[in-house]
């Protein structure tokens, strides 16, 4: 960008721009501009859709530090008891502040235990199989075969629903509130009628969860959900029925969503590089290189927000007491300063780090089943069809917050 282009463009033009069609569709152009600002830059003109940001960060050292600090917090809701899918946010361990966040995430962290997580492998395994004959058959009786529809997004929903506990006959209606939920989340979704609807969406979940925790509790089972409830109920941690269940939708929401995006964008990714597809066969270790990369080319979640404890600053800008700050994850995890060649696929680089699960002690508690998911997967759906190939342009969600695939069209070669 010209130093003439400098003063005619400014971080909250750039901003409005990102709610056009084009940029929803490629946002990194938009996020290369407004690095050229610095790592920071002030909010001045209350962009729409973005006037409660003071600031918006693209540097990955500056969304990494505000991220593990401690003193940035998430800000609260107003008015978020009048709506039931507020206090679902409000009540769950992923938007509270500490020391509730602490008290909330305390139980999960001593259910997510090494032992759990690693019995959950072969259900993944098992259901990749499945999944992956069903798109044989499918391709054989003369069908299109779509990678998110019949992949991408039943394997995380199969796998988190085992893992958790859901029965699987509950899984589609699931699902159909999960998205109502979703599509509130982006920048521009907060409408009236968006949030009436993700109320409903919330109170149908909360309703599912509560008779789930009773059957449970009668009669546990092997899963996440029994756990959880059998160690709330020896009285060693302070939570109740009510805040268990908001993190349970939280919880389901976050894991599966994030991970169709994770494979739905992966592969193009992926497919863009047959040298890495031929190395991925029994190569678990590159395996999860690709998933990193993946997260750190395609974030699913393309930003996150925290408000300054006090007058402050980052990289020398100003952030004023409770000021929000807008961290673009997406564009820091493209930053030139920290990654050559940024806009690269490069499972091989020296350093595949990213924020795609976060950082602190908001880090994404359902990280390690994501990345056993994308681990376990990918090798297998190129062993399985080494050959696949893209049957036309895949469709993107549009969405600015939660970015990914609706639609990867493949054949199987």
């Amino acid at each position: 960008m010209t130093a003439d282009s400098l003063e005619r463009v400014t971080p909250d033009s750039l901003l409005t721009e990102l709610f056009t069609e084009q940029a929803r569709a490629n946002p990194y152009p938009i996020f290369r501009a407004l690095s050229e600002f610095g790592p920071i830059s002030p909010l001045t003109e209350n962009p729409a859709g973005v006037t409660q940001f003071v600031a918006v960060a693209t540097g990955y050292d500056v969304v990494d530090t505000v991220l593990r600090d401690a003193g940035f917090y998430k800000k609260g809701i107003p008015n978020w008891q009048e709506h039931t899918l507020l206090s679902t946010f409000e009540t769950s361990m992923m938007f509270t502040n500490p020391p509730t966040h602490g008290r909330l995430r305390n139980l999960f962290s001593r259910t997510f235990t090494p032992r759990r997580l690693s019995a959950i492998d072969p259900t993944i395994e098992r259901l990749t199989d499945e999944l992956l004959e069903k798109m044989a058959a499918k391709e054989a009786a003369g069908e299109q075969v779509d990678f998110v529809e019949d992949f991408a997004s039943p394997l995380p929903a199969q796998v988190m629903a085992a893992f958790i506990g859901i029965p699987v006959e509950h899984l589609e209606w699931y699902q159909a509130r999960v998205r109502v939920i979703d599509a509130f989340l982006d920048l521009d979704g907060k409408t009236a009628q968006a949030l009436a609807e993700a109320d409903q969406a919330a109170a149908d979940l909360r309703g599912f969860y509560a008779d789930q925790i009773a059957s449970k509790r009668a009669k546990p089972q092997d899963d996440l959900l029994s756990a959880l409830i059998k160690a709330l109920d020896t009285g060693q941690y302070d939570m109740t029925d009510e805040e268990l269940i908001s993190n349970m939708v939280l919880l389901f929401n976050a894991s599966f969503v994030t991970t169709i995006y994770l494979l739905g964008s992966g592969l193009p990714l992926l497919l863009s590089r047959p040298d890495v597809i031929a190395a991925l066969p029994g190569n678990s270790e590159l395996a999860l290189d690709c998933v990193h990369e993946i997260l750190r080319c395609e974030s699913p979640v393309q930003f996150l927000t925290r408000a300054a404890p006090e007058d402050t600053e980052l990289a020398g800008v100003p952030i004023p007491k409770d000021g929000v700050v807008l961290l673009l994850v997406g564009a820091a995890n493209r930053d030139p300063a920290r990654f050559t060649d940024p806009d690269l696929f490069d499972p091989y680089r020296e350093k595949v780090t990213s924020l795609g699960f976060g950082a602190g002690a908001h880090y994404c508690l359902g990280a390690a089943v994501a990345r056993a998911e994308g681990r376990i997967a990918i090798p297998r759906v190129f062993e399985r069809f080494p050959k696949l190939a893209l049957a036309g342009a895949p469709v993107g969600t549009g969405s600015l917050f939660l970015r990914g695939m609706n639609s990867v069209p493949v054949t199987l070669g």
